[in-house]
């Protein structure tokens, strides 16, 4: 049996999920429980947005020699610093302001995000640190450190980990979520355009992340089938994630490769919601 969901913001909503009514009560049982993986889905999203942002930062600006600059995409102004007085370890922060300002894709961040390079991002060993600080996007409180580690060993197939420590998600309705983790992701299509970005293709191969509400519900999610992240969408748009916590023991599927919000959860007893970030 399939049923409708949606997260209504362009995040998420975590707290507002509408689930068509059903006789069966486990269904029903399991459609209360949609919104830890909704919000599971948004640190996911988020944290790939991030990640666009520092690679769209650091790339646009490093090359340029400015010591400040607002590269096309962000609305942010950029700042950039070397600490030590060397190339690296090198600063932008991209501040958002406190009102906030419309993105590329048309969500308002408000904030700042600060991107530190250790080295050349390219470099095998570099990393690169993004800190959220009174940070937002559309309404969606983010907090926490993601950090990418350059672990490439095949110079034609750009390979990283990433960690996120002290995440949380305070959505738009007050609920909040913790969530740690780390995923391996290789760059398959763009890398002989390194200064193009809307060409590139990643995929996540395997990891785990955790995500924790504030009633102490625990979800694991973990790489089931490699999860396919297009720089030019804004959303995951394939691959498949295991999940298990609680009630939920399932698979959440993000499609065909189209570049859209929608995404499905099918539990283990068959039963299968649509729904959209």
């Amino acid at each position: 049996m399939k049923k409708t969901a949606i997260l209504l913001t362009a995040i998420c909503a975590t707290a507002l999920i509408y689930v068509s009514c059903s006789s069966d009560h486990n269904e029903d049982t399991v459609s209360t429980n949609l919104g830890s993986i909704g919000a599971s889905v948004a640190v996911d999203t988020s944290n790939e947005m991030d990640l666009n942002s520092g690679l769209l930062i650091s790339t646009s600006t490093s090359s340029t020699g400015k010591t400040a600059e607002t590269p096309a995409g962000i609305c942010a102004t950029i700042t950039i610093t070397t600490p030590n007085g060397g190339d690296y370890p090198k600063v932008f922060l991209a501040d958002f302001g406190t009102a906030g300002c419309k993105d590329g894709n048309g969500l308002v961040r408000k904030g700042k995000l600060k991107v530190t390079l250790s080295g050349p991002i390219t470099t095998t060993g570099s990393k690169m640190t993004i800190e959220r600080i009174d940070y937002s996007i559309k309404d969606i409180k983010l907090e926490g450190t993601i950090e990418y580690t350059n672990t490439t060993t095949t110079p034609t197939v750009p390979q990283w980990t990433r960690k996120v420590t002290n995440g949380k998600l305070t959505d738009s309705q007050g609920a909040v979520y913790t969530n740690s983790g780390i995923y391996t992701t290789k760059q398959t299509a763009g890398v002989d355009t390194p200064f193009v970005l809307s060409d590139n293709v990643y995929e996540i191969t395997e990891g785990t992340h955790t995500v924790t509400s504030s009633k102490g519900e625990t979800l694991t999610l973990t790489v089931k089938e490699p999860l396919i992240k297009k720089y030019s969408c804004l959303f995951i748009s394939k691959g498949q994630l295991k999940v298990q916590g609680g009630i939920l023991n399932g698979v959440v599927d993000y499609g065909n490769n189209d570049c859209d919000a929608l995404y499905t959860y099918t539990h283990e007893n068959g039963s299968s919601f649509k729904l959209s970030m």
